[in-house]
């Protein structure tokens, strides 16, 4: 049948495979990370399978490769023990070098990888869980340290999650390799002059646009801002004119922070147009950044704000100051401390040149530190190392020859 003739051929492929494990494959962060390093990644070296614990959605189409497998296993709410035979044979048949799962949610599958003799088992820890804000769960510590003898090795993408892995969960160091997200800094650039924003309610220079975009939901806290916004209109009425907001993204926060806008009386001057595909353009849209979230990782979005060369207002969590260097690229804020990130946002909204300045600053640093092929070389070269030392790349090369 044309289905056996594709897995021969695809056992015959000398490409290591590596599949990646997540609980659900749709728009965020940690699958836009995905997606680009899957891109990005020299076709030669590697194949790519993506395996979504929940579903995948039509997010996939953001994949350029054809050779990439998708499959999802619609997993119920709770506990997977019962995937695990399921997960079990599917790795026995696929046979991948490499499982790399993240965050907290898939790392359940390093199990059945281990037990199916999957040479590498990776787990990437991206961010913070709703649940588990400053990593002091004893819960979530005590399954991450029952599932610790199964995984091979660590990907940790801030300072924080790395210091976590090794003095709360008592990984080995030298099981922990720190790695930053990098981004397309091609695709997100300044703005140039007369370039036309998706956002059609207001317009620049007679507008300056504070934005955020990500979904609305409780960890990345987008009511603060919008308290932020209008608390800034009231310290400085005078910005009344100028300042409008943009929040791009859905879900179940939206509605909470429409409603605040319209009790302020300010829902002409905000736009929430739900999600969009376009975020490049909707970047460039903007004059300002601002992450409001109370958990993160490294996050993608201030990655692509700082690309676009817009100043960044962040949340002191996670590595947010691993990347928006303070005074310098942006400004770092508690998290849910509305006054704070208010007088920031009247600061740069009354000192746009500063604003440009920290706007460029912020892609010199994209440039030099966050770039995709900064990424995809520490990703490979990851993926490399612990496949020479497995045993696996010298015997797939043999097995080919």
């Amino acid at each position: 049948s044309p289905e056996h003739v594709k897995h021969a051929e695809v056992m015959s492929d000398p490409r290591p495979l590596v599949a990646h494990v997540i609980y659900r494959f749709d728009t965020g962060g940690l699958e836009n990370g995905i997606v680009n390093l899957i891109n990005h990644m020299p076709v030669e070296r590697y194949r790519h399978a993506i395996i979504a614990l929940t579903e995948i959605t039509d997010f996939r189409q953001r994949i350029w490769r054809d050779d990439v497998e998708f499959i999802a296993l619609n997993k119920k709410p709770g506990h997977g023990i019962w995937l695990f035979p399921k997960l079990f044979a599917l790795f026995r048949k696929l046979r991948p070098a490499i499982v790399h799962s993240r965050n907290l949610a898939a790392l359940e599958t390093q199990l059945p990888a281990w037990a199916a003799g999957v040479p590498v088992r990776i787990h990437g820890e991206h961010g913070r869980d709703v649940g588990d804000l400053d990593g002091s769960n004893v819960t979530y510590q005590r399954v991450r340290r029952f599932y610790q003898p199964f995984v091979s090795y660590y990907l940790a993408l801030s300072r924080d999650l790395a210091d976590y892995l090794i003095h709360q969960i008592h990984v080995p160091e030298n099981k922990v390799l720190q790695v930053y997200n990098g981004v397309d800094a091609d695709r997100f650039r300044p703005s140039e002059a007369n370039e036309s924003a998706p956002c059609c309610l207001f317009s620049r220079p007679e507008h300056w646009i504070v934005g955020t975009v990500g979904r609305m939901q409780s960890v990345k806290d987008q009511p603060t801002l919008t308290r932020a916004f209008v608390r800034a209109l009231q310290i400085d009425p005078n910005l009344r004119p100028r300042l409008r907001l943009a929040m791009v993204g859905d879900g179940p926060l939206r509605n909470e922070c429409q409603q605040l806008l319209a009790e302020a009386g300010l829902s002409e001057f905000s736009w929430l147009p739900g999600e969009r595909g376009d975020i490049a353009a909707v970047m460039r849209s903007f004059d300002c950044f601002v992450l409001p979230s109370l958990a993160e990782g490294i996050s993608n979005t201030i990655l692509e704000a700082m690309a676009s060369g817009l100043p960044v207002i962040a949340t002191a969590v996670g590595g947010n100051a691993d990347l928006v260097s303070a005074g310098v690229s942006g400004e770092i804020v508690p998290p849910a401390n509305v006054e704070a990130m208010a007088q920031q946002i009247c600061r740069l909204a009354n000192h746009p040149d500063l604003a440009r300045r920290m706007g460029r600053a912020g892609r010199e640093n994209v440039e030099q530190k966050f770039s995709l092929n900064s990424m995809v070389a520490a990703y490979q070269g990851t993926y490399d190392r612990l496949l020479v030392d497995s045993g696996t790349l010298a015997l797939r090369r043999a097995e080919s020859s």
